[in-house]
């Protein structure tokens, strides 16, 4: 019996040691799978996007050298090709992103962070395996397009942890919703009750522009900072929605009967959006200084791009246009507001009065006066023909002004500003007539409603409230962010 069971038990050893080193045949190098080579696309244009686009790109060619492309990276710029391909050690682009002197890129003096190091191996791996270009991608393809359109924007979270900034918001047609701008999203209020009716889900990971046209479709300006912007006509009542605990959800990515026109695609914010009365015309302003007029007379589908111009040497942050839709007034970064002339295709004037960026800008219905302000707390006001004189400069607001509009049908003019103030003006007598409290964060959207009847505002930290355009009074309150719970400030 002993000498059986010994038996037995060398069997199950033998049997156990079999297995083990099955295991360790099946997980040792020569039988695993190979590691995927490094793409260019997918991992190396990445990192050089982040860290060296801004100054090697098409416009700035910094030492003549554009990394926007593959063919502009290996042409090199005032010196040759900076890879060798498969050696690593003999590459000048290793050498200068690894440098620890002051020939480091990115350049130490204009604040730029030396690369880790596992991005640095990253890159000295795709040159010790030849450099290559990803197989069906051209060489002069613009590498920001390129991963612009392999970028997949994930969901809104389903309960915002945090909340989220409201930078962009409108009442619908009816006077009786809010479209606000989320994280991913866009979602709709109802005013009376402050519930949550709908999510959309957008590509822009932040909208900054919303506009509700005549027939009721809503236009978004957003974008990813420093990545992607774009403009898009939206219908929120279309698609086939999913009910989730009472609330819509709708695909603003995918579903074209949601999505329903893509009016542009570019490589930043897109920062204000403006359409004519009738909705005829659209416009819209962004990061890149451009600024994009479409016709839309023909229906979004046959939208098409009127024209395209930069008269701005900055960020373009405010747009509108004037009642008789010959003029496009625009407000930028640069310290300027300016006319533009839509027929004949020319800027007409140039408003240069104030001392820091400038937010906002208004016209009066007659079109004889201008209305701008910023981040030097002043709304000017300024001729619009002749020789660009102010008329007066009115101050009150505390703090930068973010957003500057003019009511619908009467001369009033509603601010909001980083003093977490809303102000309603006499457009006229360019008196305060009414200071709204009660945001306890910087407030950067506002909007009126159709009507003229209400005004709903916006602020860094989620809140939305709607007042009354007659005595100010608060007509309701909630924070945009779904699911957030801010925390009580105990007294």
């Amino acid at each position: 019996m002993v000498g059986s069971r010994r038996y037995c038990l060398c069997v199950l050893c033998f049997l156990a040691g079999l297995l083990v080193l099955l295991a360790l045949l099946l997980c040792s190098p020569s039988t695993a799978q190979a590691a995927a080579p490094v793409s260019f696309v997918n991992d190396v244009a990445p990192v050089l996007k982040e860290n060296c686009f801004a100054c090697h790109n098409s416009k700035k060619r910094s030492g003549k050298l554009d990394m926007t492309t593959y063919a502009g990276l290996r042409k090199g710029g005032d010196k040759a090709d900076p890879i060798a391909s498969g050696k690593p050690d003999e590459s000048l682009l290793i050498d200068l992103i690894s440098s620890t002197k002051s020939n480091r890129m990115p350049p130490a003096k204009d604040g730029g962070e030396p690369l880790p190091k596992d991005k640095i191996a990253l890159i000295e791996q795709w040159i010790t395996e030849g450099a290559k270009l990803d197989d069906g991608v051209n060489e002069d393809a613009d590498l920001y397009r390129e991963l612009r359109i392999r970028w997949k924007p994930p969901a809104p979270p389903a309960i915002y942890k945090g909340p989220v900034a409201i930078t962009a918001l409108a009442f619908t047609s009816d006077n009786q919703k809010l479209i606000v701008g989320g994280h991913q999203e866009l979602t709709v209020w109802d005013v009376a009750t402050a519930k949550l009716e709908k999510r959309i889900h957008t590509r822009a990971e932040r909208a900054y522009g919303i506009l509700v046209l005549p027939d009721g479709k809503v236009a978004v300006a957003g974008g990813r900072p420093g990545q992607e912007g774009d403009v898009k006509i939206y219908d929120i009542n279309g698609g086939k929605p999913r009910d989730e605990n009472g609330v819509q959800i709708l695909d603003g990515v995918n579903d074209n009967s949601v999505l329903i026109a893509k009016l542009l695609e570019v490589d930043d914010s897109i920062n204000c959006l403006a359409a004519t009365k009738d909705g005829k015309r659209l416009a819209a302003g962004g990061c890149d200084r451009g600024v994009n007029v479409w016709d839309l007379s023909d229906g979004y589908a046959k939208a098409t791009l009127e024209q395209s111009f930069e008269i701005h040497a900055d960020w373009i942050l405010g747009l509108t246009f004037s009642a008789d839709s010959k003029y496009l007034l625009t407000a930028s970064r640069d310290k300027t507001a300016k006319v533009w002339d839509l027929d004949a295709k020319v800027p007409v004037l140039t408003f240069a009065d104030h001392q820091l960026g400038v937010f906002g800008v208004a016209i009066k219905p007659d079109g004889k006066t201008g209305i701008s302000a910023g981040d030097d707390k002043q709304i000017r006001f300024w001729n619009t023909s002749g020789d660009t004189k102010q008329i007066t400069a009115v101050g009150g607001h505390t703090e930068g002004i973010f957003r500057l509009l003019y009511h619908p049908s009467q001369p009033l003019l509603v601010t909001c500003s980083g003093d977490k103030t809303v102000r309603i003006w006499n457009a006229d007598s360019h008196a305060l007539l009414n200071t709204l409290s009660g945001h306890t964060d910087q407030v950067y959207a506002i909007a009126i409603s159709p009507d003229g009847n209400s005004i709903a505002s916006g602020s860094w930290n989620g809140e939305v409230k709607v007042w009354k355009m007659a005595d100010g009074s608060l007509v309701n309150e909630f924070n945009g962010s779904p699911g957030y719970k801010p925390r009580e400030v105990k007294k």
